[in-house]
């Protein structure tokens, strides 16, 4: 069973201007190979963010296989659900807002688009601290003096004088790369996965070797180490904490797999760039976090702190930097590029791609999202909060296109706002899309607010299954099921 669009092709000339600009109309070449995405996923998985995540896991009480596993669960799980997701944007060459509009209508389509969107403004915020924090790392390794402003006590809103001036500069160059546009960010990306391996080989290697090789390391890193069969709900929560960290690149990852050149493309590069190397990744973390024990005498989860740690100056600066890199990589693709097609969905004559990647950029200042990622407890609450609302536009999405619609899209409909159109429903909003969205959301931050920390974790995956079930009976209800499936 093939994808199929309604409509024998695209007629851009007939799209309404409320609807569409140059950026979000359908592409008319797709040019990605599997490559591209390989790329995409190297660097979401190597920055910063995903390492302090990684890390972050033994605190559950998990041994270093254990912690492992879940990782490999849960990236199998995140590689499933892009594959899914990718699958609609990839057929029509149109990004994830517009995408959401045969679901949600031509006009509700912007509830999850301003949700997603405020959601990347959130993770754009993180990411660009968790940089700047390798900015600042260089800075005092070249210029010591400056410690003293490195204290955040003496800083504003919880960030020191020094984090100020980091932070702002990772602002701006992210901000000059996102600028140049999207085959500029897809030759960066292409650079940054790459060279994050080699710098965490070379870090992973020379640990082990000031360590005594790998005979003197000790791979269970918790302090209190879970054994019997409490390990398996302690599991759970490592799974689902990998599936909430992936969930917001993962729900708007049609922003990308649009501009595949076939879906076997974009599958084949999926499962480089994430079971695969995810693999290699995890494995590195654990070495790595393992081998600052005998070498420290602590065991760091923070891969910044680590670098900082080594005697050589020249050292340093290369691991610091690198890192920063990679992590601008992944704040660009995921969270600059993402509410950038979300804004301007809003309103596409007033708000153009860039216009809406700069909303997002001024956003996340106001948000101080080093607060947001302070500590592994900080970080938990964090994922399962934004887990909560982004699982259930996952789950009307996915159970529209493949249940509801039988991967049926009419490309023109999706552009006009004619009442007759097929995707106006009430007014261009369809109540039950929405109102299953609202359902889902109420469940999951329920579960976050009521439910104890290892239940909140799950709270992507309460708020996607509640959506998907509800839109999907409501929607048969309704007799909204296409019986001709493609």
């Amino acid at each position: 069973m093939t994808d199929q669009l309604a409509a024998a092709g695209p007629d851009v000339g007939r799209y309404d201007p409320r609807l569409t600009n140059e950026d979000l109309a359908p592409l008319p070449e797709q040019t990605w190979s599997s490559y591209n995405f390989f790329a995409f996923w190297m660097s979401d998985v190597h920055s910063v963010g995903g390492y302090l995540t990684a890390g972050s896991l033994f605190a559950l009480g998990l041994a270093a296989w254990q912690v492992l596993v879940a990782l490999l669960v849960g990236i199998g799980i995140v590689y499933l659900l892009c594959n899914l997701v990718a699958r609609p944007s990839q057929a029509t060459g149109t990004p994830y807002p517009v995408v959401c509009r045969s679901a949600f209508g031509v006009l509700g389509a912007n509830v999850p688009a301003v949700i997603r969107g405020l959601i990347a403004v959130a993770w754009y915020g993180i990411q660009t601290y968790l940089a700047s924090a390798s900015l600042v790392v260089v800075a005092l390794k070249l210029w010591p003096g400056l410690a003293p402003y490195a204290d955040d006590a003496r800083g504003f809103t919880g960030l020191s004088p020094v984090g100020w001036v980091a932070f702002a500069l990772m602002w701006v160059l992210q901000a000059l790369v996102f600028w140049k546009g999207m085959e500029a960010i897809r030759r960066f990306i292409d650079f940054c996965g790459p060279a994050v391996y080699v710098v965490m080989f070379l870090l992973a290697g020379y640990l082990v070797w000031r360590a005594g090789g790998f005979s003197a390391i000790d791979l269970n890193l918790s302090e209190n180490v879970v054994s019997g069969w409490a390990v398996l709900p302690l599991m759970a929560t490592a799974v689902a904490l990998v599936v909430s960290y992936f969930s917001g690149p993962m729900l708007n990852y049609g922003d990308f797999s649009r501009y595949g050149k076939s879906f076997r493309a974009v599958r084949k590069g999926n499962f480089l760039g994430l079971p695969v190397n995810f693999l290699v990744f995890a494995l590195l973390v654990v070495v790595t976090a393992a081998a600052t024990r005998p070498v420290f005498g602590e065991m760091i989860d923070d891969p910044v702190e680590t670098v900082a740690r080594l005697d050589s100056t020249t050292a340093v600066v290369l691991g610091a930097l690198t890192f920063m890199i990679a992590t601008i990589g992944i704040n660009i693709v995921a969270n600059f590029v993402s509410p950038a097609f979300d804004f301007s969905n809003v309103a596409p004559q007033r708000i153009s791609w860039r216009t809406g990647g700069m909303i997002a950029a001024v956003g996340s200042v106001l948000l101080t999202p080093w607060n947001l990622y302070s500590s592994p407890e900080v970080i938990h609450y964090t994922l399962d909060t934004l887990g909560a609302f982004i699982g259930p536009l996952y789950g009307v999405l996915i159970a529209d296109y493949f249940l509801v619609k039988r991967r049926r899209i009419d490309v023109d409909a999706m552009y006009t706002l004619d009442p007759a159109g097929k995707y106006h429903f009430r007014g261009g909003y369809n109540p039950v899309a929405i109102g299953a969205t609202a359902i889902g959301a109420v469940g999951a931050m329920l579960l976050v607010l009521l439910g104890s920390s290892d239940a909140a974790a799950f709270s992507w995956f309460v708020g996607a299954g509640l959506a998907f079930a509800v839109h999907l009976v409501l929607s048969r209800r309704a007799g909204a099921v296409v019986t001709d499936p493609a």
